[in-house]
Order: C-alpha cells, then sequence, then structure tokens
C-alpha cells in the first residue's frame, strides 16, 4: 500500500492520510451507517484483507487525529462529525437512483398540485416516505419587498363579502370576511376602487396611519370595512415575506436507536415544530445540496444530528427548499441523491431550467492514487 499522505481540509484544519487510513475510515463510516454498531478492528480486516494489528495501529492514529471516537462501552469505534465531513466531502461512493426509485419520485411529481403550499407540503411528505425520516419542507422570499398588486371585493350577502388579494409574488389569497354591521353591493365596487388606489404597491410598513385616514374619509360607507380588510392583508403579506414552512414524518426519528430517549427525541422534534423558516433555510453559498453535519448546524438542538438540504426555483422571487433531518448515522450518498433527484423535479414543475435530473449524489470524485 503506497505510504503517499493525501491531504484534507476540514473546518479550517489541514488532515494527511494514507490511502490505507482512507479506506479504514471510509469502512468503519459504511459499516456503522449500516448496523449502528461500533466498528471492530476484526471486521475491518476481513474486509480489506489486512491484519487486526495494523487495523487497530491505523484506527488508532485516526482516533488521535479526531475522525473517529470510542464510546464508553464498546471496544470499536465510531466516527465523530469530523470524520463524516471527510467522508461526505472526499470518500463517500455515489449512489444511483435504482429505476423504482426514480419512478416513485416522478410519479409523485406528476399529481397536480395547484396551490404553493400544497405543493410545500406534499413535497415533504412524500421524501420523508422516501428517506424514513424526518422532512421539512419551505419556500423562502428572495424578492426584497412583498405588496398587494391588486385587490377585487365580492359581495356575499348583507353581512359577508370575499376579498380577493394578489400580492407582487402572482400569489393569489382570498377570505370570506363577515361583519357584525349591514353592508349592500352598492359598496363593494367603491371599497375596490379605494382599495386599488391607496393600497397597492406598499408593504405593510409603508401603510401609514395617514394613509387608512385617507383610504377611510373615501370610501363613505364602506369605510368600517378598511380595518377588516388590512388585518387580512397583514396575514398575507407576513406569511410571504417570511415564506411557509411544512413539517413531516416526525414519527420516524424515533425509529434510529440514536433517538430511543424519549427526552432527546423530544427536545429535537420540539424544535423542528418550532423552527420555520430562517432556522431551516439554505445556506447562502449557492450550492444546490447541503449536508450539515452535528456541530455544522447553528442551533444546538441540531449539534447532535445532520441536516441534508436541497434547493429548487419556484420563480416570482421564490426558492423553495426541501430537507430532512435525522442522525449522524445517515446514508448521506442515498439520501442526497434522492433529494437532489426530487429538487430538480420541483424545479421544472415551476418551470425552471429543463436539465435532467442528476442521478447521482453530489460529491467530489475519489481520487486515483
Amino acid at each position: 500500500m503506497t505510504r503517499v499522505l493525501i491531504r484534507h481540509k476540514i473546518w479550517g484544519e489541514t488532515v494527511e492520510l494514507t490511502e490505507r487510513k482512507r479506506q479504514i475510515l471510509r469502512s468503519v463510516v459504511d459499516s456503522y451507517i449500516q448496523t449502528a454498531e461500533p466498528v471492530g478492528s476484526k471486521a475491518i480486516a476481513d474486509e480489506l484483507g489486512l491484519s487486526s494489528a495494523t487495523i487497530r495501529n491505523e484506527m488508532a492514529d485516526l482516533e488521535n487525529m479526531g475522525l473517529i471516537e470510542k464510546p464508553h462501552t464498546s471496544a470499536g469505534r465510531i466516527p465523530s462529525p469530523k470524520g463524516y465531513r471527510l467522508y461526505v466531502d472526499e470518500l463517500m461512493r455515489d449512489y444511483r437512483l435504482s429505476v423504482e426509485e426514480t419512478e416513485k419520485m416522478n410519479s409523485a411529481l406528476s399529481e397536480k398540485m395547484n396551490e404553493l403550499d400544497k405543493v410545500i407540503d406534499q413535497a415533504g411528505k412524500i421524501v420523508s416516505k422516501l428517506t424514513l425520516l424526518p422532512s421539512y419542507s419551505l419556500s423562502t422570499v428572495r424578492a426584497p419587498r412583498v405588496a398587494v398588486k391588486r385587490f377585487e371585493v365580492i359581495f356575499v350577502d348583507s353581512q359577508s363579502f370575499i376579498l380577493v388579494v394578489m400580492t407582487t409574488l402572482e400569489q393569489v389569497k382570498n377570505k370570506l370576511i363577515k361583519v357584525p354591521f349591514p353592508i349592500s353591493a352598492a359598496q363593494m365596487p367603491v371599497l375596490s376602487d379605494v382599495l386599488n388606489t391607496h393600497f397597492t404597491g406598499l408593504t405593510m410598513g409603508e401603510i401609514t396611519q395617514d394613509i387608512i385616514q385617507s383610504a377611510v374619509l373615501s370610501s363613505g360607507a364602506a369605510g368600517a370595512l378598511i380595518a377588516l380588510v388590512l388585518e387580512f392583508v397583514s396575514e398575507v403579506l407576513s406569511t410571504q415575506a417570511h415564506g411557509q414552512y411544512h413539517l413531516a414524518g416526525e414519527g420516524n426519528i424515533l425509529n434510529h436507536p440514536e433517538y430511543q430517549d424519549p427526552g432527546k427525541a423530544r427536545e429535537l422534534l420540539t424544535y423542528l415544530n418550532e423552527a420555520g423558516t430562517d432556522a431551516l433555510a439554505m445556506p447562502e453559498d449557492g450550492s444546490k445540496v447541503k449536508i450539515l453535519i452535528g456541530p455544522e448546524n447553528i442551533a444546538e438542538e441540531l449539534k447532535d444530528t445532520s441536516v441534508i438540504m436541497a434547493s429548487y426555483n419556484i420563480g416570482d422571487g421564490m426558492q423553495g427548499v426541501i430537507g430532512v433531518v435525522g442522525p449522524t448515522r445517515m446514508d448521506y450518498a442515498k439520501v442526497a441523491a434522492r433529494l437532489s433527484y426530487f429538487a430538480e423535479g420541483l424545479n421544472r414543475m415551476f418551470g425552471g431550467p429543463q436539465t435532467p435530473p442528476a442521478l447521482e449524489s453530489p460529491k467530489k470524485e475519489d481520487k486515483d492514487l
């Protein structure tokens, strides 16, 4: 076996490994992902055709480098977050999706899903079933501001009307608004004109009391409806400015031995349910697929987990993100490949570039040495 040293950069630190150490680290990670059991030197020795003594010495070096670690209750070793990072960046083998997997995803993507929030919610549920991990899906707004583009008002009866709002993101929302006093059909055109004259093109922060007062005075008898309209407008613009967040398959986390402790599982699930778009949005480094391992996650609740996420373009100034959260012992290649394929399908669904979906997990090519 060649003694050529191969340099790797991990979290700003340079680590030098022989090809043998790279193979041993890869075997430790692959075995631990499959079994969730600490890996002993004999198993690696049998796999690589080397002596147990040689493997023990090499594993000791890997442990000193912080790439593997020894659990308290076992003589075997498990990967450290640092080891997982090197594995994902340099050692992970490509995972090619099977025909069955691609057919399942293509079938799911072909289902008719019209409204954006339904697409986002359904995407998360599909990914959770595919990966057997909790998944999240969200939309984030890249546009600098969100405002109302157009209002429509439809009379229903003497105590209710339908308000239709189209935003500058081309999203349409409507609500049946009930009022505690009589209204007439003749008031609706007046209200519609006033709303489109005074409030279009403005964010909620730009709607001042002077503008509201002017609108009320211009509305005549319909002026009392302005406050009800603005309450709904505030709700719509706030939601679209911060995006939408959906969580699916939370119970899947309990299938992993790392989360058999109810307290640990509850802490993670509580965080995921309350996280929202800001906490789990795609890091802004231009990548299509991102893997965050253990301490690379900012949130303390995610320090013992890994997050894999993929982005896609929704259009109209919006970006979508689909991701999974699970133990650091996850099959990174398989999960990344599935997320990448699914995100490409969503990108095409929303009219993005018509590029064929990637069938292999994104990673650097193995070095031929």
